[in-house]
């Protein structure tokens, strides 16, 4: 299926040459190397997972490779590959290189069972063509120091414990809490790879620009952790005093009390006047908990695109709202195994069921709108309105009901 101008070859990077592709990587990124610091963090994706295109020369004009994730999806969890570090030379760009390695990519997905693919995009116009579709958002926020919160019944019965991380005791409480904070929450990767753990934690002096080391905050009922924070000040002192900045680097709660006394805490620190939210769900508590969100600067952004790579498979995998028997219309150019009338059938318990069939359609769209969809962040009304889905109005209302999520998805770390 992949295909390469002449003079390039598709390989499986060695070890010895793990290397060569963060060379490509940095220049693809214009990123500044630091050998000092990479040799001291563990590399996060598997070796087995890397790939490159070589040159005729040897060198590596193209990388990339993925994670394997255990994607939280409506009511259950599929296999995803987690596409990252897909870079091309500058010196090699407009050759079919990035096209040939999504071929590869894909390929090698499906031989490995994994029917979803998912990525964060540095160009949003870049993977549309390839099928992937905007799944869900994040919004960032810049918050005054005191924004008032709306109180929580049992707020005040928690206490903060604040101390310097230590990667050594840190590193497994802090995923712990990751993964109990985004139960049923779709997109909500986990981060279960030691090296993808130690990288959460990391924090190299070179990289701080100027910023405290890193400090974690748990919120605790007796000894037990209900929510936590990874945070760093960054001190500035102005005509009218200290002017220091928050910025909170992952922000997890359990529940509504634990993040408010969270919220509380980072709000209020001494010599601050801005907190800087990480990516949060566009539900997240927060943003229903503030008194009044005016003052805060928001910013909205995209954050996963998803790819279904089989499409009966990832259909199945998932639960849905309510009941649907509803023929869909799929076009696909890179995967012509996805194209065609599918039937979705859902039972009262939201279980699905898809086959073949020759049906006429109910729906049509392309793979992309099918893969926004997925996750539940989207809907099918709203892509018609956009002239993407094609449908009669109570078909679509009733599909975007059915694929719909209770919880906003979000994947609240870049992978």
């Amino acid at each position: 299926m992949s295909t390469l101008p002449d003079g390039y070859r598709t390989v499986v990077v060695t070890p010895e040459r793990v290397a060569d592709f963060r060379t490509t990587d940095e220049l693809a990124f214009a990123v500044t190397p630091q050998p000092e610091i990479e040799a001291s963090l563990p590399f996060p994706i598997p070796l087995d997972r890397l790939m490159a295109v070589e040159a005729s020369d040897g060198t590596y004009a193209a990388v990339h490779g993925s994670y394997p994730f255990a994607m939280p999806v409506p009511g259950g969890e599929v296999a995803c590959s987690g596409l990252s570090w897909v870079a091309v030379r500058p010196d090699h760009r407009r050759r079919g290189l990035l096209t040939s390695m999504i071929r590869t990519h894909v390929e090698r997905s499906l031989a490995r069972g994994e029917p979803v693919s998912a990525l964060f995009a540095a160009e949003p116009a870049i993977y549309g063509r390839f099928g992937y579709g905007s799944a869900a958002d994040d919004v960032r926020m810049t918050l005054p120091r005191r924004a008032a919160l709306r109180p929580v019944a049992g707020s005040d019965d928690l206490t903060v414990r604040l101390e310097r991380v230590d990667p050594a005791r840190h590193c497994d409480v802090v995923e712990d809490l990751h993964v109990r904070a985004g139960a049923g929450r779709p997109g909500w990767m986990p981060r279960a790879a030691p090296e993808v753990r130690a990288r959460t934690v990391a924090d190299p002096p070179s990289r701080r620009n100027g910023v405290e080391p890193l400090l974690l905050a748990t919120v605790l009922a007796g000894e037990e952790v209900r929510a936590l924070a990874l945070l760093a000040r960054k001190d500035s002192w102005g005509e009218n005093g200290p002017d220091f900045t928050v910025r909170v680097r992952q922000a997890s709660a359990t529940d509504a009390a634990s993040a408010h006394r969270l919220w509380s805490f980072l709000l209020d620190l001494d010599l601050t006047t801005t907190v800087e939210t990480p990516m949060l769900p566009v539900d997240d508590p927060l943003l229903h908990l503030l008194v009044d969100l005016r003052p805060a600067r928001r910013r909205t952004g995209d954050n996963l695109w998803v790819r279904l790579l089989d499409l009966p498979q990832a259909l199945v995998g998932r639960r849905y709202a309510g009941p649907a028997d509803v023929v869909l219309d799929v076009t696909d150019t890179l995967l012509p195994a996805n194209a065609g009338r599918w039937r979705l059938i859902v039972d009262t318990d939201g279980a699905a069921d898809v086959v073949r069939t020759h049906a006429a359609p109910d729906v049509r769209l392309d793979v992309r709108e099918l893969g926004a969809l997925y996750l539940g962040g989207r809907s099918a009304t709203a892509l018609a309105s956009a002239g993407l889905v094609h449908g009669d109005r109570p078909v679509l209302d009733r599909l975007t009901t059915t694929f719909a999520s209770p919880l906003a998805p979000v994947c609240p770390w870049v992978f």
